[in-house]
């Protein structure tokens, strides 16, 4: 039985941590990856990225497998989440092996964030290690193959795409040849996610399943969102961050391909993207459970074109998730409430 999630990739779980109220709009996500770490790559496109740890993907470097990883509010500040991440990882003994003993292990915890500063109402009010701690915590404390909570939750929880509310969402598919590619991800960008003429979602127009607002609707979501638009602070940031999982075998170098294949993913939906000032980012994971066809030069093709596909699904349910919020920090209506659907 499927979830329709990352988690549907055998062995990864998800945990968030979210803080809200007292001047808090903002939060961490874990990507967990099964005992014994999954093969993994990154693909940063946006110009003005906010990572931490990304150069040990590389593959031309050491490091094969990672154990988590983190996505994270709070901008570069966040990225202080990754530290209560490994502070767990090594009390565990996972990690990269650097001595005799099984406890002398370094986690390697790439992490990636997204800028929601102040919109809760308090500058300073930004994930920290513990918040980092909590989401892993919350990650291993649940079932293989949960579902994943998504919308206002985790790193999504103070996210906004354009004058609306983004999130978190997460899709999955699973392969003729029976693998499994999935993603999750975080929307918070300045670049739209619906049409201005119409108000669908540009990433439904890729899945076949476009459902129209009536005129009247998509004028009235229009004023709201001028509205509303006029008394936020602009956002300075533009960045979608992203997950793509697989339980294919896949080498460190065929990982960094699916994750620059599945930012055509974040670009059907969000218009537009990977400019100066965004820090659109997507890691890759690769569990190695499903061998990918040995002798067929050709067969990660459908993990590529897979992978793209379930971030443009992601992006949609995470606006679709999306439940309005209006405080000091700023007003963010939801699609849901602009649309009705």
């Amino acid at each position: 039985m499927t979830v329709d999630a990352l988690t549907d990739v055998a062995g990864v779980r998800v945990g968030h941590a979210t803080r809200t109220g007292d001047g808090w709009l903002t939060g961490t996500t874990v990507v967990l990856a099964p005992e014994g770490g999954a093969v993994a790559a990154v693909d940063v496109r946006g110009g003005g990225p906010g990572t931490k740890e990304t150069d040990a993907l590389d593959p031309r470097n050491l490091v094969q497998k990672v154990e988590a990883i983190v996505l994270t509010g709070g901008s570069a500040y966040g990225l202080d989440a990754a530290a209560g991440v490994m502070a767990w990882l090594e009390e565990q003994g996972r990690g990269v092996r650097v001595g005799p003993d099984p406890s002398h292990v370094v986690p390697v915890v790439p992490a990636a964030c997204v800028f929601d500063l102040g919109r809760g109402g308090d500058f300073r009010a930004r994930p920290d290690a513990a918040t980092g701690r909590a989401a892993v915590e919350a990650a291993a404390a649940s079932a293989f193959g949960a579902e994943v909570p998504e919308g206002c939750v985790g790193a999504g929880t103070g996210a906004a795409v354009g004058a609306m509310k983004g999130g978190v969402g997460t899709a999955s598919v699973v392969l003729p040849s029976g693998i499994t590619v999935a993603a999750l991800v975080v929307a918070n960008a300045v670049g739209a996610v619906s049409d201005p003429d119409t108000g669908v979602l540009y990433g439904e127009l890729f899945d076949g399943r476009v459902r129209y607002p009536e005129e009247r609707v998509h004028d009235a979501a229009r004023r709201r969102l001028a509205e509303t638009a006029a008394k936020n602070a602009p956002p300075p940031l533009n960045t979608t961050l992203a997950v793509v999982a697989t339980d294919a075998e896949l080498s460190k170098a065929q990982a960094q391909k699916v994750a620059g294949t599945a930012h055509d993913g974040i670009a059907r939906a969000v218009r537009p993207v990977h400019l100066l000032h965004d820090g659109d980012t997507v890691f890759a994971l690769a569990t190695g459970a499903r061998p990918l066809g040995a002798g067929d030069p050709l067969a990660l093709n459908p993990v590529l074109a897979a992978g793209a596909d379930v971030v443009t699904r992601a992006i949609v349910r995470a606006v679709r998730a999306a439940e309005s919020v209006e405080g000091v920090g700023g007003v963010w209506p939801a699609y849901r409430e602009l649309y009705g659907a």
